[in-house]
């Protein structure tokens, strides 16, 4: 074996390594390697109005247990050796195995995982995330694009539903009676210049 190959292999990660890394929340784990996270002020703060929302809805009508971008999902039969971690995510109650939480990564599909692209997050990465979502059979993804001011609703079937920042994003089955208007989780709009 050829000194690259070894250097190469010893670069490979165990989703157990991972939790035990101190910096290892900014990063996912996909085929045995660190992929580091991209998460900005934008980003994070869409991200951060959105679980509170969820977080508010689900204190009053207690549906599961809502989680930030820190929280990790083993959860992938196709890839042991992957580990996402969505910017929110919400687990329907009494689907985690003696509706307790794990210690380490959750290694169920959530009900709902949140996507909110940052500037430097790269297309085909983004892709690879919503296909392995697709496997998991995640029932409901949500994509956000702060600068569009647009999101995208992923369902197992079927092709995304694009949301303009006038419409709402709604819980359908995973979050019944949900309901955030895109717009106030967003940014405020750039001002429009008024032409001379």
């Amino acid at each position: 074996m050829s000194i690259t190959a070894i250097a190469e292999e010893a670069r490979l990660y165990t989703p157990e390594d991972l939790l035990s890394l101190p910096d290892g929340k900014r990063y996912e784990l996909v085929d045995g390697r660190l992929m580091e996270r991209y998460m900005g002020a934008e980003s994070s703060s869409v991200g951060g109005r959105l679980f509170l929302r969820i977080g508010m809805f689900n204190e009053e009508h207690r549906r599961g247990t809502v989680f930030p971008a820190d929280n990790g999902y083993q959860c992938f039969a196709h890839s042991r050796k992957l580990v996402q971690r969505p910017d929110v995510s919400f687990v329907k109650e009494e689907r985690l195995p003696g509706d307790r939480l794990p210690t380490g990564w959750i290694r169920i599909a959530p009900d709902l995982a949140v996507e909110v692209i940052s500037p430097k997050d790269r297309a085909e990465e983004l892709q690879s995330k919503l296909e392995d979502y697709r496997k998991a059979r995640v029932p409901l993804v949500w994509v956000i694009y702060p600068q569009a001011r647009v999101a995208l609703v992923y369902r197992p079937d079927g092709p995304p539903t694009e949301l303009s920042e006038n419409d709402e994003l709604t819980g359908e089955e995973v979050l019944p009676g949900f309901r955030c208007p895109l717009r106030e989780i967003l940014p405020p709009a750039p001002a429009v210049e008024a032409a001379d």
